[in-house]
């Protein structure tokens, strides 16, 4: 099997980056066990059986010190350049790379979340026979979904189809090679840089695999409307600037996404404030298209056996998010304009 290194990022983590350094360990020992290595001893003294690189982007919670008390490489970004998670996952990236140059495989994992038990041997199985595929990822889920209808969500929007997939989210195992055939991430992104840099790589001929398999726990912590509306801008900034970036008349990558925000939050409402003086009837139909769509969508999630309550808060928060997504789009487009670059977007 190649060597397999970690690279973790993370802001202020505390617990939560406890924890997932924890788990990393755990499955690193697990794994190399399996080769047929024995790893006591390094377990023993609480040396990691792979290279792990954590890469802090300005924490005050101690995070720094933690994770060099556990063994691991640490980076502390400098603050003179804005914080991205793209520019820390590069730079956690270069240094594994640099220190250890055996690394074939490298497994991402976000700060907030937990790698599950067996997610390392069976991605690595999968990629040692997939050639052809970059990078694989699984389930991830959300630790505590009963906590908030916003952590519901996520744990919701992470449950995407098994087999070939379009993108992946910030926890998965990749191949060294394929990263660095399209310099990895874009730095200079605030959001969704994960599947701008699958768009890439599968322009490359590249593969992106989802497997059944259980692979990290998150733990959001969203738990009131303002981080759900902040979560939102975010992805409609990430849409708008992906769609900027590489659509073309062949290929329209994220012209979907960006128009269906524009219609739903900004067309559908404008025009049924211009038809309530010109006709109320067309704009009574035209605001009925609201709860059409949500019921279309709670209908979809039934039939994919989620419980009534789950699709119908599901129902209900898709069709809303719209609306601080149009805010995103309007701010990408601002900053574009003035040539401005846009501070990341925090929700927590």
């Amino acid at each position: 099997m190649p060597a397999i290194g970690f690279v973790v990022i993370g802001r202020n983590e505390g617990e939560r980056l406890r924890r997932c350094i924890s788990s990393i360990l755990e499955q690193s020992w697990a794994l190399q066990r399996s080769t047929g290595a024995d790893s006591s001893p390094a377990r023993d003294e609480g040396i990691a059986a792979h290279p792990i690189v954590y890469v802090d982007s300005g924490s005050t919670d101690g995070s720094v010190e933690f994770v060099r008390s556990a063994g691991c490489e640490v980076i502390a970004l400098d603050d003179a350049v804005a914080f991205t998670a793209a520019r820390a996952r590069n730079t956690g990236l270069k240094h594994l790379v640099q220190k250890f140059p055996h690394v074939e495989w490298v497994q991402f994992v976000d700060g907030d979340c937990l790698m599950q038990p067996g997610w390392l041997s069976k991605s690595s199985a999968f990629l040692s026979v997939n050639p052809e595929v970059a990078i694989v990822c699984g389930r991830r889920r959300e630790v505590y979904p009963q906590k908030s209808i916003y952590n519901a969500l996520c744990d919701m929007e992470w449950d995407t189809p098994v087999g070939e997939a379009k993108a992946c989210g910030g926890d998965f195992l990749a191949r060294r090679t394929a990263l660095e055939s399209v310099n990895a991430f874009n730095p200079n992104m605030i959001a969704g840089e994960e599947p701008e840099m699958c768009f890439r790589l599968r322009k490359e001929n590249w593969k992106i695999w989802r497997i059944a398999d259980e692979m990290t726990s998150h733990d959001a912590a969203m738990t009131s409307f303002r981080q759900f509306y902040l979560r939102n801008i975010r992805a409609g900034f990430a849409y708008a600037e992906r769609c900027a970036m590489h659509a073309t008349k062949k290929n329209p990558y994220c012209v979907r996404e960006v128009a269906s925000i524009c219609l739903w939050a900004c067309v559908i409402p404008l025009l049924a404030l211009i038809f309530s003086v010109l006709s109320p009837l067309a704009s009574l139909l035209l605001l009925a298209a609201y709860p059409a769509i949500v019921l279309r969508i709670f209908l979809k999630r039934i039939k994919l056996r989620y419980s009534l309550r789950r699709s119908f808060v599901y129902s209900i928060l898709i069709p809303l998010a719209k609306f601080p997504q149009f805010l995103g789009v309007l701010r990408y487009a601002a900053s574009r304009l003035s040539g401005r670059r846009t501070a990341i977007i925090e929700y927590k």
